[in-house]
């Protein structure tokens, strides 16, 4: 299958239109993306009422901006869990979880549940742009943004959108005209997804993650699938992790659809990997079987990690499968610049180099990191987010040359380096505190010798000391400075 078509029943790519005018909708969730929901559902005649379990003093703020228009805002733990009476549609944020009595009720009810990406779907024009849509466990913003980059180098007007941070619906109903769309999509994001139906589509990766929310590793998996169906031209795939093909299998595409694999090795026929330090393409040529076409160097790729290797020709299946030439790919990938907190070199202070890779919030995105680095004093810990950590030491121990563990879950990780490495020095720092870093880079310090590498790979989220994951990278950064003072 890997090498052939993805056979399966035709997909509609228009949903049934919906007649918002005089209609009763709730929003659930403030924010980035309630905000822009509330507004444009207003604007097209809804009678539109938010909801927030919050009511901190910006969810005042937004309440007070979104009641000058004419929207009603509830906000509370109360008024969050209660369905307005007469509502037709709920609209959700991403982030609330399916098992919220607001949504018990809107079930029991019959009320449809859509979330912002499925909202923006149906409200896109008859010329709207298609979708290049990205997800997976890891790497979905590197991925999409290396894409955006892509396309620009082609000419293309486009813009990396989603859980990006930009929201689908400013895209969608903005004054910006667009040839094709970069877009970002989270687990949550997807699971309100129903009539979603993308151009093509990447499912990076599958490794365990925000279990809590989902239930299950296979919701989790499934949710993650949506993003294939429907597809028009491609399901990309990653060879090396299995589960990736088989939800191509499981998706309902348009006939003709194909599957493309990604490998770091040599590519098969419809797959792109990598030859000679050179990423080739055998799957966007006319013959599959006999040749390749090559794209970049892979030290056109910023950093040239594994990881990021495998990113670059995620976005590069995405960008062929639209008909971006090979040199866009290239020029693309060489005009990319890596945001920050996503392993960044810091500085190297005495002959070892300082490495923030803050972003690693988790078990899969840890480990590809560790992969990058031969010797490696190793900063993690924080919130496990019911994570398990022993295949991640067990396969990163003899890179390890000392680790220092900071933040509430760290215990987690210090039994599973007792289990898979009992040999490497570990220093345990009994605080949660924001100043806890200076002192965990100050042990990495005495720890490291010249040559390693002091990496900060939490595999961990960082709510448990830092407001976000680029405040804990910032801590870092800023810790490493004061070693070179």
């Amino acid at each position: 299958m890997g090498s052939g078509q993805v056979t399966a029943p035709v997909a509609s790519q228009s949903p049934e239109p919906y007649r918002f005018r005089g209609r009763h909708i709730t929003v659930a969730g403030l924010g980035v993306s309630g905000v822009p929901a509330a507004r444009a559902l207003h604007g097209l005649g809804a009678h539109v009422t938010v909801v927030n379990d919050g009511d901190d003093e910006r969810a005042r703020s937004q309440a007070a901006e979104l009641e000058r228009l004419g929207i009603a805002v509830r906000l509370g733990e109360q008024a969050a869990s209660t369905l307005p009476e007469g509502t037709e549609l709920v609209v959700t944020a991403p982030g609330w979880k399916p098992g919220k009595p607001l949504f018990v009720a809107a079930g029991q009810a019959g009320v449809p549940i859509w979330g912002d990406v499925e909202l923006a779907w149906r409200l896109r024009g008859p010329d709207a742009p298609p979708w290049l849509a990205v997800t997976g466990t890891n790497g979905k913003t590197t991925t999409v943004r290396m894409l955006a980059s892509i396309l620009e180098a082609a000419g293309l007007r486009t813009a990396a959108v989603g859980n990006i941070g930009v929201s689908l619906l400013d895209a969608v109903l903005g004054d910006e005209r667009y040839d094709v769309l970069a877009v970002e999509l989270s687990s949550y994001q997807l699971h309100w997804s129903s009539s979603l139906r993308a151009h093509s589509a990447a499912v990076l990766n599958l490794a365990p993650d925000h279990l809590d929310w989902h239930g299950s590793m296979e919701a989790y998996a499934a949710d993650k699938g949506r993003v294939y169906e429907g597809n028009r031209i491609a399901c990309v795939y990653n060879v090396a992790d299995k589960a990736t093909e088989d939800l191509v299998r499981e998706a309902d595409v348009e006939e003709g659809c194909r599957a493309v694999g990604f490998t770091l090795g040599t590519p098969g026929p419809s797959q792109l990997g990598v030859v000679d330090g050179i990423l080739v393409d055998r799957a966007f040529v006319e013959d599959r079987q006999g040749s390749a076409q090559e794209l970049a160097e892979v030290t056109d790729v910023d950093p040239p990690a594994p990881h990021n290797i495998a990113n670059a020709l995620a976005a590069a299946a995405l960008a062929r499968a639209y008909g971006v030439p090979a040199a866009a790919v290239r020029d693309g990938l060489r005009a990319f610049t890596p945001d920050a907190h996503r392993i960044a070199h810091v500085a190297d202070v005495d002959g070892v180099a300082y490495v923030d890779d803050s972003k690693a919030t988790n078990t899969h995105a840890a480990q590809a990191s560790l992969a990058a680095y031969e010797s490696i004093v190793w900063i993690a810990g924080g919130l496990a987010k019911g994570a398990t950590f022993d295949e991640l030491v067990a396969r990163s121990a003899k890179r390890l040359r000392g680790v220092v563990l900071i933040g509430a879950d760290r215990a987690l990780i210090r039994e599973a380096l007792a289990r898979h490495a009992p040999e490497v020095p570990v220093v345990d720092l009994d605080r949660t505190d924001t100043g806890a870093m200076l002192q965990a880079v100050q042990e990495a310090k005495r720890l490291a010798r010249p040559g390693d590498t002091v990496l900060l790979a939490p595999a961990c989220a960082s709510m448990d000391m830092f407001a976000n994951y680029n405040r804990r990278g910032e801590a870092f950064a800023r810790a490493v400075r004061e070693l070179g003072a």
